[in-house]
């Protein structure tokens, strides 16, 4: 069997390198505990594209996949390239939109995307300033993506103008101001050689932490897939509007972006699309829902891009006709306490593990805050939901929580 290479850490590496373990021997760099079950974990870090290279040639890897945002950004993909190794991800520079949320905006504005109105500063006092002039709530975010704490909602001036000051003293270079749209939150995600886009599947998202959109904005609580609310048009305009002038012009600079696009968008109570940012790869908690429900062989597809065989061989990419539900348990501040009732889950329930830790005893830990992403699959939305909540209450560790109002269809930005 061939070797393939996963660089990153998380729950979207866990749910692909699980699938593909099925026909590939698998090394995941710097991978998890959980993902040791099945494949081979690395300890090199995501950051050393070097070292990540060194193992590759000394170890026979036949093929790449770097979902890490901090492998991506530290231009893995331009190392592999230079020494005849197949990945597939995106250059750093061709991925800066993705990355950097000041570039991307700048590019959709240039391209005439839609996206909210936005002010970008590296000042202080001047975004405090510009506050005066908007209509809240308002959301304000930082330039790169982080586990938590990098966007807020803010429904006063007093409030967002705090945010604005903690950002800034945490050292953060730029902060995003942006006008709050109302609708339903989804993703789209495709993938790309640099010169074809194809859709790869739709979710709805669920980014706070508490039921009906409350608490705080988090990395995501869970999803569903496909987005019902975005009709077969919606997709087609994205593709077309959005996915080719971005990739165009990026193809147009002489930086081509092969690998995985995510758009997240707002669709609006009237039907329209507001593209809010874009991710380099599938996140953690709709991982497992985007890849339960491809068709196609992942690899195949994946492989395809990167020889450069994909924009012949693939007109579209078959989707299951089923739906998957995902939701993330979290522990909270609550560390070290033990994982119970995993055993006792349906053998067609995923599990994968976000922030987990085997203890000598080879039981699953918690490491505080989101620990796992529990996932079903059925024929209709209900019947995964059902199925998904009813496994949810098997498993048990001190402060457990997650959302219960997943496929709930709520407004959210």
């Amino acid at each position: 069997m061939k070797n393939l290479l996963i660089i990153g850490h998380s729950a979207k590496e866990y749910a692909l390198a699980k699938i593909l373990s099925e026909n590939f021997n698998i090394f995941v760099a710097p991978g998890n505990d959980a993902i040791s079950e099945f494949a081979t974990v690395v300890d090199i870090r995501e950051s050393n594209p070097a070292e990540l290279v060194e193992f590759a040639l000394e170890n026979d890897i036949a093929f790449t996949v770097c979902c890490s945002e901090t492998a991506i950004e530290a231009d893995i993909a331009k190392l592999f390239e230079i020494n005849n190794l197949r990945i597939f991800a995106p250059t750093a520079s061709a991925a800066s939109f993705a990355i950097n949320k000041s570039v991307g905006k700048k590019l959709m504005y240039k391209l005439k995307i839609p996206t909210p109105r936005f002010g970008i500063f590296e000042k202080k006092q001047l975004a405090i300033d510009y506050l005066k002039n908007v209509q809240m709530p308002v959301v304000i975010k930082t330039d790169k993506h982080k586990p938590s704490n990098s966007v807020m909602v803010c429904p006063s001036e007093t409030i967002a103008k705090s945010f604005i000051e903690d950002c800034f003293f945490a050292n953060e270079e730029k902060v995003i101001i942006e006008e709050y749209v109302h609708g339903t939150s989804f993703s789209l995600y495709v993938m790309t050689d640099g010169y074809k886009v194809l859709p790869i599947g739709s979710v709805t998202d669920y980014k706070f932490s508490l039921e009906g959109n409350g608490g705080v904005m988090t990395s995501g609580m869970g999803a569903y897939s496909p987005c019902m609310t975005l009709t077969d048009d919606h997709i087609a305009y994205i593709i077309s509007e959005i996915a080719y002038p971005l990739i165009d012009s990026l193809e147009a600079q002489g930086n081509p972006y092969l690998g995985i696009i995510g758009f997240d968008g707002i669709l609006t109570p009237d039907g329209k699309i507001s593209i809010i940012e874009c991710n380099t790869f599938l996140r953690d908690h709709d991982a497992q829902c985007i890849l339960s429900l491809i068709n196609h062989d992942i690899y195949k597809l994946m492989e395809a891009c990167v020889i450069g065989s994909f924009s012949d061989d693939y007109d579209y990419i078959d989707i299951k006709d089923e739906f998957a539900v995902s939701g993330v348990l979290s522990s909270g501040r609550y560390k070290n306490s033990v994982i119970e009732g995993l055993d006792e889950l349906q053998d067609d329930t995923l599990v994968a593990h976000l922030n987990t830790k085997r203890n000598e005893y080879l039981e699953y830990e918690t490491q505080g805050d989101n620990a796992l992403v529990v996932t079903r699959i059925a024929k209709t939305l209900s019947r995964a939901k059902q199925g998904l909540y009813e496994e949810l209450e098997f498993i048990n560790f001190e402060g457990k929580r997650y959302r219960k109002d997943i496929c709930a269809i709520t407004e959210v930005h």
